[in-house]
């Protein structure tokens, strides 16, 4: 890699551990908005995977909120691995690679969230030896070169993945986890109440502070398994390549001191065998795409 190593905290499934900070007054953000809206007119085929609706929960916290807050914290954690060289340049083959997966996978996201039409889609490489990746609220998307170079993914297996994490995005399951927290749905709505949104800063701020604590339950990995291998299926990926990702991943996370990633994403045979079950609902699908 021609870039310095991001030696940063232990990630999160979606989110890394980086403190506040205001937006970065230069970006060199890749950003997917386009792709998106270009195609979110064409009729697609129903959802093929069966994981039933989102978590009402979720609209207990206000969606602007959330995202502005995950926005913040992903310019905080771009501007620091900028300072320390560790920020792919746009010209980086990884990146590169990483943001043509992107470009065939955004388009496939409208279905699953209608908000995702207006999302910011941004896709960054990190250099880190770390196993890791992961996708904010409002579509903000990052890879450490660790699990690309460690895991020797494939671009169906790296499809696999971001589809995942691209996945708790669009099902909101962010919304739906901060919701379930001590008080956090009452602070929210007695805030909108007295103060109107425009006053909420401070609670768009607390909101930060609890995504970096947030994590995934059991039922929101495999539902973004599913709906992830959807998405990739559609983007024309090898739904096949989900279940060699997951063995990889076994692999990798023997023994004690297993990569972080598996410590929010845990691996077995009930999660490889719930992938193999559905890899033929949508093999039609990936069948088309290629087609």
């Amino acid at each position: 890699m021609s870039f310095g190593v991001f030696d940063y905290y232990s990630l999160m499934c979606f989110l890394c551990e980086a403190k506040h900070s205001a937006w970065v007054s230069r970006r060199a953000f890749f950003q997917l908005a386009g792709a998106g809206a270009a195609t979110v007119a064409a009729p697609v085929a129903l959802a093929q995977v069966d994981v039933g609706a989102s978590s009402s929960l979720r609209k207990l916290v206000p969606a602007e909120e959330l995202e502005g807050a995950a926005t913040q914290e992903y310019a905080k954690l771009l501007a620091d691995a900028r300072a320390k060289g560790a920020l792919a340049p746009a010209g980086n083959a990884q990146l590169q690679r990483l943001r043509g997966i992107a470009s065939k996978l955004v388009p496939q996201t409208a279905q699953w969230n209608d908000r995702s039409k207006q999302w910011r889609w941004e896709v960054n490489l990190l250099g880190s030896k770390e196993i890791n990746a992961f996708c904010m609220p409002g579509g903000k998307i990052a890879f450490y070169t660790g699990i690309l170079e460690q895991l020797q993914l494939t671009d169906d297996e790296t499809a696999m993945i971001m589809g995942h994490e691209m996945a708790h995005a669009l099902r909101e399951h962010a919304r739906a986890r901060i919701a379930k927290s001590q008080g956090t749905g009452q602070l929210l709505s007695l805030g909108a109440q007295l103060f109107g949104l425009g006053q909420l800063g401070d609670v768009a701020a607390s909101l930060g502070t609890q995504l970096l604590t947030l994590r995934f339950s059991r039922d929101d990995e495999t539902d973004a398994d599913l709906v992830g291998l959807e998405l990739a299926a559609r983007g024309g990926y090898n739904p096949q390549a989900s279940v060699s990702l997951w063995e990889k991943m076994g692999r990798a996370g023997g023994g004690a001191g297993g990569p972080n990633f598996l410590s929010t994403h845990p691996s077995g045979p009930d999660r490889i065998q719930k992938l193999q079950a559905n890899v033929p609902k949508v093999q039609g699908l990936y069948q088309r795409a290629r087609g």
